[in-house]
């Protein structure tokens, strides 16, 4: 077992703090500088962390769904828990630096481990070569920050049932809060395609990325309504009313990708069930890969180009699904826009790629001025809208297989973790957490929002918690075959 505190006594931490107090006020007073009144804070949280980091991090958890999006012009950030995400690296640099064991043996003999190391590792080859230094290292870092507070120290934080049941909790209780707000505020908006935008702002950058969190986190919810006992009717019920909440909320979204994402992972549900995980990922390669041969071959592709002056956002979500199949909407040519010209790139640097999310300050001339539409001057900066098109061009074809091959390793290996086990607890939560990643890989075939900090954090959190029910599995049923002989 690890300590959840660094062992600090308690007087030691009330004289410093005290102490802290006491001259901040002072330096405020000689310098009139709004700065000294804000570090006590940033003091006496770091020390709160050193008492009882794992209080500090339940409080990450619960920061998630209710952290704002602030623009500060040079740099933007999201409070609280991005500076929280930063404070936990240092916890887990300080916990591993004290025990190594703080990453046991067993979590290392992980394939899913072993990929994404290898991921984190491949980012430093890009980096050198990269020619936005600043942006790559500014990638990294966050990188970083991510892998600590959401793919490492789970490993520690989540040891038993209850812990699981704690970060549920600590998720779905701000994030209900949060979506009635943002619900309430597109009703007085009129609930319209447009308004979206303004409700969901400023706890979500856009309405992609506030879809991507609600139909990931749907699967929990649901899960979660049918492991609580009939005889607490109550929760039941409670519970029941999230699951029918997310459903009008999700499609108030009005994003295709978040609609389809609940979809697909209900697909994977019956594909677990029938025993078939292991076909998704290489039925869904051969079926793109053929397309892309299609499309390729004596240039197929150009007769779908946009009309440019037809070619534009609908304000009716319905005229919106509509025009998405007859090639007039103006996102998803963008979108094709942007594919084209990822794959363009591409071919110069087919192994470093260009640096960790460089893709906006070199896509443009290789771009097809016959794909593009009224948004293709890109003010917001955005990038490919494709993960596995962002991975290759900011880092290379290693990083696109890599991502490509975790995707069919996640799968396989929650079909195996939810045979192996026979408690129903186990065996639900482990449904209901490769149902989270097969929402999560949906959204980012559309977009690359798992650089992000909330849809970032559910990402890895799901890939984590699947690493200790494949431990956790193991142990069950070594236990129940040493029980048997």
């Amino acid at each position: 077992m690890f300590p959840s505190s660094f062992g600090i006594k308690d007087k030691w931490y009330q004289t410093g703090a005290l102490l802290m107090l006491a001259l901040c006020f002072v330096a405020y007073a000689l310098s009139e500088t709004a700065f000294f009144l804000v570090l006590p804070f940033g003091f006496l949280l770091v020390l709160a962390t050193i008492l009882n980091w794992k209080f500090i991090y339940w409080i990450l958890i619960a920061s998630l769904p209710v952290s704002i999006f602030l623009d500060l012009g040079p740099v933007s950030t999201t409070l609280p828990d991005e500076p929280l995400m930063g404070l936990f690296l240092m916890v887990f640099l300080v916990l591993y630096a004290s025990n190594p064991k703080v990453l046991p043996e067993w979590w290392w003999r992980n394939p899913i481990v072993l990929i994404v190391v290898l991921q984190f590792v491949w980012l430093f080859i890009p980096f050198i070569f990269s020619e936005e230094k600043l942006i790559s290292f500014k990638f990294i870092v966050a990188k970083s920050w991510f892998l600590a507070s959401f793919f490492l120290l789970p490993i520690v934080a989540f040891r038993d049932k209850k812990d699981l049941v704690m970060a549920f909790k600590l998720l779905l209780v701000p994030m209900i809060i949060s979506m009635f707000i943002i619900v309430a505020r597109h009703a007085i908006a009129g609930l319209d395609f447009e308004s979206v935008e303004f409700a969901i702002k400023p706890l979500y950058y856009n309405h992609v990325e506030y879809s991507t969190v609600i139909s990931m986190f749907f699967p929990l919810v649901y899960i979660a309504w049918l492991l609580v006992d009939k005889r607490r009717p109550l929760l039941k019920l409670t519970l029941l009313f999230c699951v029918i909440f997310f459903l009008p909320a999700i499609y108030l979204t009005y994003a295709r990708a978040a609609m389809l994402a609940v979809i697909f992972a209900f697909a994977v549900n019956i594909a677990i069930r029938m025993r078939l995980a292991g076909f998704i990922m290489p039925v869904f390669y051969a079926a793109l890969i053929a397309l892309l041969v299609f499309m390729v071959n004596n240039n197929k592709y150009i007769a779908f180009r946009p009309n440019y002056e037809k070619t534009y956002m609908h304000r009716d979500f319905a005229d919106h699904i509509v025009a998405t199949f007859r090639g007039t909407d103006m996102s998803s040519m963008e979108r094709i826009h942007r594919w084209i010209a990822a794959i363009r790139m591409s071919q110069d640097r087919p192994i470093t790629g260009y640096g960790p999310n460089s893709f906006y300050y070199y896509y443009k001339p290789y771009a097809l001025p016959m794909f593009r539409t009224y948004v293709s001057r890109n003010e917001e900066k955005s990038t490919t809208h494709n993960y596995y098109l962002f991975m290759l061009v900011g880092q290379g074809v290693p990083a696109m297989l890599l991502y490509g091959v975790l995707v069919m390793v996640v799968f396989v290996q929650a079909q195996r973790i939810y045979y192996r086990f026979r408690d129903p607890f186990y065996k639900k939560v482990t449904m209901g957490v490769i149902m989270v990643f097969a929402a999560g890989f949906v959204n980012n075939f559309f977009s690359e929002l798992i650089e992000t900090h909330k849809v970032g954090a559910l990402f890895y959190l799901s890939l984590a918690v699947l690493i200790i029910l494949d431990r956790k599995s193991k142990q069950l049923s070594d236990r129940e075959k040493s029980l048997l002989h």
